[in-house]
């Protein structure tokens, strides 16, 4: 009965996006929101130690109850000095794919993006960023799995729909600021702000003007620094806010270098745990083994849904690849780079 209650639940949430008048949508998220930097803010592409950087990242959520939601995302960075300077300038593009609901609810997207990084300092590690990001967005569902009470009637579903599927240009601005601590290449962090959706692109199927997707702000920050020669701490948060609602996700890892050597380990370990407020406890490990990094994670459902859901939530895997080219003026041996 309690599966029950939480499939209907999802599914009237479905239906009322699609159909309402008044009804609003949000944007999708992640419990490793630390491996897609794009769908966060476009200025913290190319904040890492390398040149190019390839992340991948997979949420099933609630598969256990319904076919609730399925969310992958695919970001690409690659990031170039500019002219004899500190100052360099990343390419990105993000790719997204999130399915929700019995009726097959889906959003795709292909964003690219521009971030140009400026050089604060001749002599330390900071920097200022400037993001931009925008492309196209489908949104879709499937109309042969849709059931309203004029089904039971044999007149069809009784809606007047000429099109399940309509498309839009979206954008996103973003600002953020990355430096080292006192000079360590080792321990550094950053802060960061970005604008999602100034377009107010329309979300009606029917094409009423009224219905718009809210533009969104997203605060985030990150400190990294060392607690020993084999050892270092990372933490991260976000802070979001589109139109009424408010979510805040923050947490901590503890990375162990393994091998003989500390500079260049060949595997580093972490394991820490995030929290998503008023929603999850969200344990996390992480294996990096280079160029490669492998991580999983899983939401522990402490909202008042845990009844239903019996604190079940969604399992997150990500994969990550970071390379420094072999050039004379690339990330690995320049002096001062964005880094993270």
């Amino acid at each position: 009965m309690k599966r029950i209650y939480i499939k209907t639940a999802i599914i009237t949430f479905s239906l009322l996006q699609l159909l309402s008048g008044t009804g609003t949508a949000q944007d999708p998220h992640f419990s490793q929101f630390f491996e897609s930097p794009l769908y966060r803010n476009p200025a913290l592409s190319g904040i890492f130690t390398g040149d190019v950087r390839v992340q991948a990242v997979f949420r099933d959520q609630w598969n256990n109850v319904a076919n609730a939601y399925k969310t992958g995302s695919l970001n690409a960075e690659y990031k170039q000095p500019v002219g004899p300077s500190d100052d360099f300038l990343t390419l990105g593009m993000l790719a997204l794919y999130d399915r929700a609901g019995t009726i097959g609810w889906t959003t795709v997207q292909m964003l690219p993006a521009l971030t140009y990084h400026k050089s604060l300092s001749a002599d330390f590690n900071r920097y200022l960023s400037v993001g931009f990001m925008g492309g196209w967005v489908q949104k879709r569902f499937d109309r042969s799995k849709m059931t309203t009470n004029s089904n039971y009637d044999g007149v069809g579903d009784g809606e007047p729909l000429t099109n399940t599927s309509y498309s839009y240009l979206d954008g996103s601005v973003g600002i953020s600021y990355n430096a080292t601590i006192k000079d360590n290449p080792e321990d550094n962090y950053y802060l960061g702000m970005a604008y999602h959706h100034f377009t107010r692109p329309n979300q009606s199927f029917y094409r009423d003007p009224s219905v718009e997707l809210n533009p969104k702000w997203v605060f985030s920050g990150g400190l990294r620094f060392g607690v020993s020669e084999y050892a270092y701490l990372t933490v991260q948060a976000d802070h979001s806010r589109q139109g009424s609602f408010t979510e805040t996700v923050a947490g901590a890892m503890v990375g162990l270098k393994l091998g003989p050597d500390p500079v260049n380990p060949p595997y580093v370990f972490h394991a820490g745990a995030y929290l998503r407020l008023n929603d999850a406890l969200i344990p996390v490990i992480k294996l990096d083994y280079f160029p490669f990094s492998f991580a999983l994670s899983y939401d522990v459902n402490v909202s008042r849904l845990r009844t239903s859901s019996l604190g079940r939530g969604g399992v997150e895997l990500s994969v990550s690849f970071v390379k420094s080219l072999d050039r004379e003026n690339g990330a690995l041996n320049a002096v001062r780079c964005p880094r993270f």
